[in-house]
């Protein structure tokens, strides 16, 4: 399967879970589908059968309220049966709303509180240089989660030990909770701020394969790699697209249905 029919597919899981739960953060899941997507066909070193390699890659999704996408991933490359996603947000599940790792092939790391999943992937690539390997680590940040704390002290840490095995994705689709990033907290000059620390950055069009694949294949020397991403929350769903309502609110029978036609039209890289 490549990148863009796995990204239609996890969208079509996505919304279905989150109506099926009436849960939220489709919005969210949305705009990250192509990054994971192109991560998990075309990037990340990682299978069923690698998930306790020590030399594996590692996929750290640190906005862990998006995990319904990261789990229809999972469930479409052959980590766990794609019948387990009927489960996603129902009593008892393990597949909570924000990702768990219990008990789940492939999920590294229960994430939900922002800022937390930076500096596991700062120690997780620290570990793997001291230990001598090879892989890498890539993890995966909302644009109004940078505003905590803790990922700046990451980011210098991670500089300072020249972690040239990390790579840091920023999904940038402008939107919190409420109301937009500028308008909370402004955030830009982005780019500025994250060369200010010495490390690598690079912007790159969020829904585009191709580009995406590149960035994502081309580590620094000596140094980590931050990519900004420019995304569009709702990505793929007309009517949630840049709209701060579908943070959380899920669709219901006719929203869902128009949510399914319009990715069964074709999704392609825009």
């Amino acid at each position: 399967m490549d990148s863009i029919s796995l990204a239609r597919k996890v969208r079509e899981h996505s919304v279905k879970m989150v109506h099926r739960g009436r849960s939220s953060h489709i919005g969210s899941a949305l705009s990250i589908v192509d990054i994971l997507a192109v991560l998990y066909t075309d990037v990340l070193n990682i299978s069923l059968e690698t998930v306790n390699d020590p030399e594996r890659d590692i996929f750290i999704l640190s906005k862990g309220h998006a995990g319904a996408s990261l789990y229809a991933t999972l469930a479409e490359r052959g980590f766990f049966p794609i019948s387990d996603l009927d489960q996603h947000y129902q009593n008892g599940s393990l597949y909570s709303g924000h990702v768990s790792h219990k008990g789940i092939p492939g999920v590294e790391f229960s994430t939900g509180s922002l800022g937390h999943g930076l500096p596991v992937a700062v120690g997780i690539a620290l570990a793997a240089k001291l230990d001598g390997l090879k892989n890498k680590v890539f993890v995966l940040l909302g644009d109004g989660e940078i505003l905590e704390g803790s990922n700046w002290e990451s980011l210098a840490f991670a500089s300072h030990h020249k972690l040239d095995n990390l790579c840091i994705i920023i999904d940038r689709n402008n939107l919190q909770s409420f109301k937009s990033t500028e308008a909370t907290i402004a955030l830009e000059p982005m780019v500025d701020k994250f060369l200010a620390f010495g490390v690598g950055c690079q912007r790159v069009h969020g829904h585009d394969h191709t580009k995406l694949k590149a960035e994502f294949s081309s580590m620094e020397d000596d140094r980590p790699k931050v990519i900004i991403a420019d995304t569009i929350k709702g990505k793929g769903i007309s009517y949630m697209e840049n709209q701060v309502l579908w943070h959380y609110k899920y669709p219901d029978e006719e929203q869902l249905k128009l949510a399914l036609e319009e990715i069964s039209g074709g999704m392609s890289e825009s």
